[in-house]
């Protein structure tokens, strides 16, 4: 099996900053995109940040210059550094990564627990 294990969140102040992390651990051979998504109460799940095997990001058009996404890979972990936060980044935020378990299987998706993000004004 594989795990993603989430830290980092907390509550902050309008305009702090947090750094999330997630790693993964279990049965991988190999990870190629990683991203962040957040899901606010009584909305959907959204995407935050991606990166790519290859280290090609993209951003939510809300996030973008604030968050920083980053990978290292040998220690199959995804980090989200998220500066000048507002009260609307305030949400659940869950990491995925597309993970391959062995040299012969195909990738799979794998979700973190969440972690909660509360920015106050």
């Amino acid at each position: 099996q594989v795990q993603l294990v989430e830290s980092g969140g907390g509550l902050v102040q309008a305009g702090g900053s947090l750094r999330l992390s997630c790693a993964a651990s279990g049965s991988i051979f190999s990870i190629n995109a990683m991203g962040w998504y957040r899901q606010a109460p009584g909305k959907q799940r959204d995407l935050v940040a991606r990166i790519t095997g290859a280290d090609s990001t993209n951003y939510a058009d809300s996030v973008e210059g604030r968050f920083t996404i980053s990978r290292d890979n040998a220690k199959n972990t995804v980090y989200l550094q998220m500066n000048s936060l507002k009260p609307e980044d305030t949400a659940v935020y869950y990491c995925k990564m597309q993970v391959t378990r062995t040299r012969w299987s195909i990738d799979a998706d794998y979700w973190g627990q969440g972690t909660q993000v509360t920015v106050s004004s």
